[in-house]
């Protein structure tokens, strides 16, 4: 056993906000168990792992420990044989008061592993809402989804088959789990997605005091610490894809260089109250003319957060590909429309035109800054190049498409 005890000041997290605590791992290890405590009423300590063959998890907040073995591990962290050497207690200093923060890191190693804790029981499959009614193009179709959701293996409240019965009982298609800064949910993905007829798009929020951003797909670990052109470059490598998230957010704004700009925004962010307020549009027209724009609820836990769907992100998918690769591929094309939730008035582009669904009475305003009223239930007018916005008559953005 090893312990670290200090206390870190602003001056520390002025050097460094991320550190490393040292721990031997002796061979034939065949478990490691570290907690962490500080007074959290004063301030934020997040808790990593990465071990002599690279990153082994990340809890962030949300966790005071975790325990790797062989065979399992604590969610946001990856079982795995425990090579011998050094490994590092990551810590981050997210928040640290004038006085500083005292703190101790205790880490345990044995050669025995503790047995895995009795996982919660799956719930039942939920009935699945109607979809609703919605025209094809060309051999695609539209699936509706959430891409921003969080579960146990950050700081989301539920297991990965509880938020899937919960999204299909929304009526969702797909549903992006993106867990911060860990891809130790992907696993368990696939067996989810069959149980609850819903497709589970791995994902991992990459996290980070300067802002936050979504990667989708089969990606490796995405290295928080290094600039976010990396994380670009890594999604690219494996086949992803990268979108920046809630960028007017809060303390969790965009605020990191980017070269390249990512195409894809979450222009719909849940925590986008009072949507007569214009700026996040502002700022996505202003971050690429050709910007896709997506929407997440961000979704944690019950009774705190929005549902799953709220907003929902549509996709024109190719109905032959695997679900997957088809929404992968639609927001790599820019087929994508944003709704307040599953139900909620639609815009939608066919081709040249634009369905306009449910919003009798509402204003489609023109990327050129043009309005046309939209009369009756079902609505089909020209489409322009570029953002289109659903308004209420308070100018309240209540749909959108690209």
């Amino acid at each position: 056993m090893v312990t670290h005890r200090g206390r870190w000041t602003l001056q520390d997290r002025a050097d460094n906000v991320l550190r490393s605590l040292p721990v031997t791992v002796a061979p034939g290890t065949a478990a490691l168990t570290v907690r962490l405590d500080y007074p959290r009423a004063a301030g934020v300590l997040d808790l990593g792992c990465v071990g002599p063959a690279g990153f082994r998890g990340w809890s962030g907040g949300a966790r005071d420990g975790y325990t790797i073995t062989a065979d399992w591990a604590t969610p946001g962290y990856l079982p795995g044989e425990l090579e011998p050497g050094e490994w590092q207690v990551l810590l981050r200093l997210h928040r640290i008061p004038p006085d500083g923060l005292a703190y101790e890191v205790t880490a345990t190693t044995s050669s025995t592993a503790p047995p895995e804790p009795e996982p919660p029981a799956a719930p039942p499959r939920p009935d699945r809402p109607p979809r609703r009614d919605l025209p094809g193009v060309d051999g695609r179709h539209w699936l509706a989804g959430d891409l921003h959701a969080h579960t146990v293996h950050s700081d989301g409240a539920q297991t990965i088959d509880e938020l899937a019965a919960l999204a299909a009982s929304r009526g969702l298609d797909f549903l992006a789990v993106t867990d911060h800064n860990t891809v130790s949910h992907h696993p368990w993905l696939p067996a989810a997605s069959a149980r609850y007829g819903i497709s589970l798009l791995p994902g991992q929020e990459v996290t980070t005091d300067r802002g936050h951003a979504n990667v989708f797909g089969p990606v490796d670990w995405v290295d928080f610490r290094r600039p976010p052109d990396e994380w670009l470059a890594a999604a690219r490598r494996d086949g992803g894809l990268m979108s920046v998230n809630h960028p007017l957010g809060g303390d969790c704004a965009w605020r990191q260089p980017l070269a390249d700009r990512t195409p894809l925004v979450e222009v719909w962010h849940s925590g986008w109250w009072d949507r007569t307020w214009g700026a996040p549009l502002a700022w996505a027209r202003a971050w690429r003319a050709d910007v896709v724009p997506v929407g997440g609820s961000d979704y944690h836990r019950p009774g705190a957060d929005a549902l799953p769907g709220s907003p929902t992100t549509w996709v024109l998918a190719d109905r032959a590909a695997a679900p997957e690769d088809a929404v992968l591929d639609a927001l790599r094309g820019g087929r994508t429309a944003i709704s307040a939730d599953p139900d909620g008035p639609l815009l939608l582009r066919l081709g040249d035109e634009l369905l306009v669904l449910d919003a009798d009475g509402a204003l489609l305003a023109y990327p050129d800054g043009r309005h046309r009223l939209v009369r009756g239930d079902q609505c089909l007018l020209p489409a322009g190049d570029g953002l289109h916005v659903l308004e209420s008559h308070r100018m309240e953005v209540i749909a959108l498409c690209s």
